[in-house]
């Protein structure tokens, strides 16, 4: 006699192929109610993490200097903005918070990141790290990068101190 759930061999070939997929949308926060983090386990640049399961994530609205710019003040501005953006989230838990798109041109999840309550996309802004770039669909918090990029230029803070 068939158990109560997935008791039956169709309804098994179905569901449980679908398991670990639904297990990654919850954990990313991406279906309804998923509330839960990820772990932020490498940083990449200035704008860009590894979380658990391989994916890359690049920050919505922001835009840090290039770790490959062959120019030595663009790349020392890039290093103090990887290394700003490593010890804000790498190896902490990180909640994501999606806009419109799902992924950029190169496969990477587009998103808003959180490390207990600070918004890290502005934060780094805020600090002169990162400059608000624009790229719609996703300009939920446009208003508020542009602000921060402006405080941040005339308090001659990182990019704007150079």
């Amino acid at each position: 006699m068939p158990g109560p759930l997935l008791g039956n061999e169709p309804m098994k070939r179905f569901l449980i192929p679908l398991i670990p997929l639904l297990a990654l949308l919850l954990l990313l926060g991406c279906v309804p109610g998923g509330e839960g983090g990820v772990k932020a386990i490498r940083v990449i640049d200035g704008d860009t993490i590894e979380i658990e399961g391989g994916f890359r994530v690049r920050y919505i609205g922001i835009d840090t200097p290039e770790l490959d710019d062959a120019r030595a003040e663009v790349k020392a501005l890039a290093l103090a903005a990887a290394e700003k953006n490593r010890e804000l989230v790498e190896g902490k838990i990180v909640r994501l918070e999606k806009d419109v798109s799902e992924t950029d041109r190169y496969g990477r999840l587009l998103r808003y990141v959180y490390v207990d309550g600070l918004f890290v996309n502005a934060e780094l802004v805020r600090l002169g790290y990162a400059r608000a770039v624009s790229y719609p669909p996703d300009v939920k918090y446009q208003e508020l990068f542009s602000q921060l990029e402006k405080e941040a230029r005339e308090a001659s803070r990182g990019l704007w101190g150079y």
